[in-house]
C-alpha cells in the first residue's frame, strides 16, 4: 500500500473511483466529463488544492481530494476534504482509515488550521470512520445553489 500525489497518469481511474463514489452519494451523479474537467484542474494548479492515490500493488484503488481555501473565523488556511473513497473490492481493510490519515498529517504540516468534510447523512461507515479520526458533527448547515 502506498499513497502519493496523483499524476496525470492516475487521472482516468480516478474518474472511475468517482463515478464509484457519485453512485452512492444522493446529491451527485456521475458525469465523466466534468469530474476528468475538475480532476486536471486540480491536478494543474496545486495552490487550489491536491489529489491523494491510494495504490495497492501499483493499482489505484483509492483517492482523496484536499481543497485549499481561508477561514476569516481561523485566520489562515484551511482544508476542505472531498471525494474520499476506496474501491469497493478494497473497503473494509482500514485503507481508508489510512488515507484520511496520510491527508491529515500532510495538511498539518503544510499548516492548515481546520480540515472539514462533507458525508451523506446516512453513510453510517463513512460516519463512524471519520468520527474515529477526530472529526465531530458541525452546528452549520450545508446549503447549495448551482450557478448553472
Amino acid at each position: 500500500m502506498n499513497i502519493d500525489f496523483a499524476t496525470e497518469d492516475d487521472i482516468p481511474q480516478l474518474a472511475d473511483l468517482l463515478a464509484e463514489l457519485f453512485t452512492l452519494e444522493s446529491d451527485f451523479q456521475p458525469e465523466r466529463d466534468k469530474q476528468l474537467r475538475g480532476l486536471r484542474l486540480i491536478l494543474d494548479n496545486p495552490a487550489l488544492g491536491r489529489l491523494f492515490v491510494l495504490r495497492v500493488e501499483g493499482a489505484v484503488v483509492g483517492m482523496a481530494n484536499a481543497l485549499i481555501t481561508v477561514s476569516t473565523a481561523e485566520g489562515g488556511r484551511v482544508l476542505l476534504l472531498e471525494d474520499v473513497i476506496v474501491s469497493r473490492a478494497h473497503r473494509g481493510n482500514g485503507l481508508g482509515q489510512q488515507l484520511v490519515r496520510h491527508v491529515l498529517a500532510w495538511a498539518s504540516d503544510a499548516g492548515m488550521l481546520r480540515v472539514t468534510l462533507l458525508t451523506d447523512s446516512d453513510n453510517r461507515p463513512a460516519l463512524n470512520l471519520y468520527s474515529r479520526l477526530g472529526f465531530c458533527l458541525s452546528n452549520m448547515r450545508v446549503l447549495r445553489r448551482s450557478l448553472e
